[in-house]
């Protein structure tokens, strides 16, 4: 395939601009760098519009963009469940998130394995949680660079090195940078977004045809492929649809990237404020879904679904319009992928180097040791893309859901009442983990929805939910039995007190205002 100048001309020029933005975020709001909490979590200091950028720019990747139209390119209504799970979450969230947020900004935790360390007294299960937050963070931040690889081939760029310069230049400000970086960029990434979306889904309609010609035309279309896609959810299709929603909107916020932009906030008013106004990214994805049928109906045959719709946007628009989509998809790979790496960095020096290798670590020692993590973590991640097949990184991230959505009961429930022994959380996990693993390699890693045969019945769920069932089994039982035994909780480290977050300007009854924030 030649390379398309006017395209790649145009990709360049962006995301030369983000990476100045992304240096320039060292400058913005000057503070110490070198201590953990302004590196990793912002200083604690993003109010509602930047909160508001950060969460969705590290929830709405560039491989949502692909991945999602491209599962509705092949499958057809069974890819809508996203949009589902992305309106599910924020009332999750608009409960639990404050008071989070509250006891980690009063214990200076910076992690979500932090606050179970906190909480349960038990250095052992604040493991067990931060090493699953690492292992589904890592083939998180490959499908990003597979994202971005998508859009480079289309360009014409083939082969590992552009990946590399794009590897090192994200490397490079996200260590000077920290937090701060994916923050500004985030900016840049969502208005490029929402600029491509909106001319999609208003020019390619109107070139095939009219959405009532696309819907026409796109349920023959889906009943002839192989297996055959429906454009109406069928029956069987139910408990298949409805537990990949649950189970992925009850683990998204459980990622350890998306407590780190949550933690970053400077109130919890702006977290609340963030989940009400959230769900326009949702709408966002609704939109960026209905570009699967759009590929479906222009008769284009990509190599894959994921290059649907990069092939898409080359079909139907103008070359520099084009270039200037695949700067947005990947530059919607640059900001996750930073978080990403920042936060599996604070779970390694919290967890890791400063429980098991220095307890007495300065600021200064633990954010030189995020800093030089963050660039192994990345380097790993790219060592998928270069030396795996990429569909290895696409089905480790199968995983990525069920494993983390064990963390729940340890995080959730803990938020309200120590009810659960630690012992008892630490068990259950173990067997969540088990569980999950077991019924992915049983489905080969080419899928998530396990068909579990009960009294003759057979039930298709997402594994997630099966394996986070198990686990609180084990929990309960568990609990109520060790608890009858008499044997010890271990100190509880925060206090009911700790997780009323409202403080400061809500504590005199005038809200946080809605400012640009610069």
């Amino acid at each position: 395939m030649p390379i398309h100048t006017v395209e790649l001309s145009v990709f360049i020029f962006f995301f030369l601009l983000v990476t100045v933005v992304g240096f320039f975020a060292s400058r913005w709001r000057r503070a110490d760098l070198n201590h953990l909490d302004e590196w990793g979590v912002g200083g604690r200091s993003f109010g509602t519009l930047i909160t508001w950028f950060l969460i969705g720019g590290d929830l709405y990747t560039a491989y949502t963009v692909i991945a999602v139209p491209a599962l509705v390119f092949g499958a057809g209504a069974m890819g809508f469940f996203a949009l589902a799970y992305t309106i599910l979450i924020y009332p999750l969230g608009f409960l639990i998130l404050p008071r989070l947020w509250a006891v980690s900004r009063k214990h200076g935790y910076v992690t979500a394995a932090d606050f179970v360390r906190g909480r349960y007294g038990s250095h052992w299960l604040a493991l067990a949680v931060a090493m699953t937050g690492i292992l589904a963070t890592m083939p998180y931040i490959a499908l990003q660079l597979i994202g971005m690889n998508v859009v480079l081939a289309q360009m014409g760029l083939k082969g590992d090195w552009p990946l590399l310069v794009a590897f090192l230049i994200l490397a490079l400000y996200t260590y000077s940078s920290g937090l701060r970086a994916p923050a500004l960029i985030a900016l840049v990434k969502d208005a490029m977004i929402y600029v491509m979306v909106i001319v999609v889904v208003v020019y390619i309609p109107y070139r095939l045809g009219g959405y009532s010609h696309i819907f026409a035309a796109a349920g023959p279309l889906l009943a002839a492929k192989h297996p055959p896609g429906t454009l109406v959810l069928p029956k069987a299709a139910y408990s298949a649809y409805s537990s990949l929603a649950l189970g992925s909107a009850l683990a998204l916020f459980m990622y350890p990237h998306s407590v780190t932009a949550v933690l970053a906030a400077k109130s919890g008013d702006a977290i609340r404020r963030n989940q009400v106004l959230l769900p326009a990214y949702s709408l966002l994805l609704g939109l960026i879904a209905l570009m699967g049928l759009m590929a479906l109906v222009a008769g284009l045959h990509p190599a894959t679904a994921n290059m649907a719709i990069p092939l898409l946007i080359e079909w139907a628009l103008p070359p520099w319009f084009a270039g200037f989509c695949f700067a947005a998809i990947a530059i919607g790979a640059l900001v996750p992928a930073a978080i990403m790496s920042i936060a599996a960095a604070n779970l390694f020096t919290r967890s890791f180097y400063r429980e098991y290798f220095r307890k007495d670590a300065t600021p200064q020692q633990e954010s030189r040791v995020a800093k030089l993590v963050s660039l192994v973590v990345k380097l790993g991640a790219l060592a998928f893309i270069i030396f795996l097949p990429q569909q290895y990184a696409i089905n480790l991230q199968l995983f990525g859901g069920a494993w983390i959505l064990q963390t729940f009961p340890a995080i959730v429930f803990g938020l309200w009442r120590r009810r659960f022994h630690h012992i008892a959380l630490l068990a259950g996990w173990a067997a969540g983990m088990i569980a999950s693993t077991g019924m992915e390699l049983s489905l080969h890693l080419k899928g998530s929805t396990y068909p579990l045969h009960f009294f003759g019945q057979v039930y298709p769920a997402y594994s997630a939910c099966y394996a986070l069932a198990l686990n609180l089994f084990v929990t309960i039982v568990l609990t109520l039995i060790l608890d009858a035994a008499g044997v010890q909780r271990h100190l509880d480290a925060t206090s009911d007190d700790d997780y009323e977050d409202r403080i400061e300007s809500s504590i005199s009854g005038n809200p946080e205002p809605i400012t640009a924030e610069f």
